[in-house]
């Protein structure tokens, strides 16, 4: 617990991204110069590791009162779709950001084709018609130069109406590429003279069949910032060799009385038993490992959203890890440390039994019922009181009941008291059990007096055991979902010589009937319980009046870390 507390102490003070940031105010950028931007691709849907790059960027609009964009990289029709579009943008929301501006990469096809045109009237580009093999094979390797392309001095002629004819879509797709005139000998490949532009005869989702070449990542991306006025664009450390390449296209375009954007990266987050490669997500989905992007077990915003992740619990998370220069796997049990810590705040507190033992009350009158005061929330005063019925018969916990055990068992057992939550101590004074040992039913007596709250000498009685339990004739059913870690090793993807398929945990999700507490028969989608002594619980969208359907968020205690402490 310090060490978590630590961190998150540690993390308020200011990240080196800030200090870049706080250095260039010294130098010359004013307050009207920041402006950031978060720039997924709507080729799939968010994943926590985007949530530190949103928390990221959008927190250094909130530190330094700038605007920031949210701007969609959408130059690869042949994946993207405004499905992907909308849910990236209910994500940013969720999670309590707000942008200045959309914008799209799309927006801006018709100024990079100019701007390209610009580059091959200079001699900085040319139309390469080899193909995507030739152009690899002759890259050369870090330790050997690149050979040229038999194509780069074609006249700028040539050049122009090649690329005009590919933009009026003259050419077959993969018939030529729009190539920038850099370094064939460059120490950075990536200075290569790399592809700017590919046919690619595909309907895009916002520009339709407008456009028949679309512009790569890189040549996109970086005037993409200049065009916003960008101040400083953030990425992960995986494009750090592309700062050259990203600074030389800026070069050709750039005008003195305009700002000029710096690329600076930083450390991607990986998340402990999980994978957040989209290409990887895509595959549980298609092959049905999953139910969809929005699973629970998914480590996709919307997942964590349907699971009962807040987005406090995020963004606190995303605080706690902070910002770094290193890559490093951070231990999904952190995520589940910040949910438990906001849930126990706002949760209230509920009944339910998910492994039904029924227990009778042999001295209790049969057919009466009485209803007890229960505490919505210890942690939340406001939260009031609600009250839950009692009877003669009772449902709880199998695990809660011994026939005989040892003194460390402070839970019910032949001859021993409990106190049951909110109402009365029992004493088990028998059981029934089936042909094969199977207990069925305890039998037992309540003392009278003994009533929580109620003031006598017998209710301040003290016994070790408190359990949660249900009135079997008031109780009504749902569907529980558990939900556990889909992989069972903490690097699923880490392995050179197996498929992060194999680590897929099989018990990942348990379906069982929950009885619970009738308070529960109006629970709305996405309400947020605690059930006593079981965990933290949410309402998923697949519930109907009818039939209610809780999804586990997160268990109270972080059984997954004692178990790796035991092997």
């Amino acid at each position: 617990m310090h060490q978590i507390i630590g961190m998150a102490e540690e993390a308020r003070s200011l990240n080196f991204i800030e200090h870049i940031v706080e250095e260039d105010l010294t130098k010359g950028y004013t307050q009207n110069d920041l402006r950031f931007r978060f720039p997924p691709e709507p080729n799939g849907y968010l994943h926590i590791g985007h949530a530190s790059s949103i928390c990221l960027n959008f927190g250094l609009g909130l530190r330094y009162n700038a605007p920031v964009n949210l701007r969609f990289d959408d130059t690869n029709p042949a994946k993207e779709e405004k499905e992907y579009v909308e849910a990236i943008k209910k994500d940013v929301t969720w999670l309590g950001f707000e942008w200045d501006t959309e914008c799209y990469a799309s927006d801006y096809f018709q100024q990079l084709y100019d701007w390209a045109v610009m580059l091959i009237k200079d001699g900085k580009a040319y139309v390469d018609s080899q193909t995507s093999e030739e152009i690899a094979s002759q890259k050369g390797t870090p330790t050997e130069p690149g050979k040229e392309s038999p194509y780069r001095n074609r006249s700028i002629e040539e050049n122009l109406r090649l690329f005009e004819g590919m933009k009026n879509g003259e050419f077959p797709d993969g018939a030529h590429v729009l190539r920038a005139k850099i370094d064939m000998v460059s120490s950075n490949m990536l200075m290569r003279d790399p592809v700017m532009y590919r046919i690619l005869h595909k309907a895009h989702h916002r520009t339709n069949t407008d456009w028949c070449i679309y512009p790569m990542y890189d040549w996109t991306h970086g005037e993409s910032d200049y065009i916003e006025q960008v101040s400083h664009s953030l990425c992960t450390l995986e494009f750090l060799p592309h700062r050259e390449l990203y600074d030389w296209f800026l070069d050709q375009v750039v005008s003195s009385d305009k700002l000029r954007p710096k690329q600076r990266e930083f450390a991607r987050r990986n998340l402990s038993h999980t994978v957040v490669s989209k290409r990887k997500l895509l595959q549980l989905v298609e092959k049905g490992v999953v139910t969809g992007w929005d699973d629970p077990r998914m480590p996709t915003i919307s997942g964590l959203r349907r699971r009962g992740f807040t987005p406090e619990s995020i963004r606190n998370f995303a605080d706690t890890i902070g910002i770094a220069k290193r890559e490093n796997v951070v231990d999904v049990s952190l995520l589940d440390f910040h949910v438990r810590e906001h849930l126990n705040k706002i949760a209230p507190r509920v009944m339910g039994v998910l492994n039904p033992l029924k227990v009778v009350l042999t001295n209790y009158e049969e057919g009466k019922e009485e209803w007890l005061e229960a505490e919505n929330n210890p942690e939340d005063p406001a939260a009031g009181s609600r009250k839950v019925p009692f009877s003669r018969e009772l449902y709880i916990e199998q695990e809660d009941f011994r026939e005989e055990a040892n003194r460390k068992f402070f839970r019910l057992k032949l001859g021993g008291e409990v106190r049951l939550k909110n109402g009365y101590i029992i004493k088990a004074e028998s059981c029934t059990k089936d042909d094969e040992g199977n207990i069925l039913e305890v039998q037992c007596t309540y003392d009278p007096k003994s009533k929580s709250g109620s003031g006598t000498e017998e209710s301040l009685r003290k016994v070790k055991g408190t359990l949660h339990w249900v009135s079997i004739p008031h109780a009504i059913t749902a569907e529980v979902r558990l939900y556990d870690r889909l992989f069972s090793d903490p690097t699923p993807d880490g392995h050179k010589d197996k498929d992060f398929m194999d680590f897929v945990n099989p018990d990942s999700l348990d379906k069982v009937t929950g009885y619970l507490e009738p308070s529960l028969k109006d629970s709305q989608i996405g309400d947020q319980v605690q059930f006593q002594r079981l965990g933290y619980f949410n309402v998923d969208k697949d519930s109907t009046p009818e039939n209610l359907v809780f999804n586990r968020t997160v268990t109270l205690r972080d059984t997954w870390a004692k178990l790796e402490q035991k092997s």
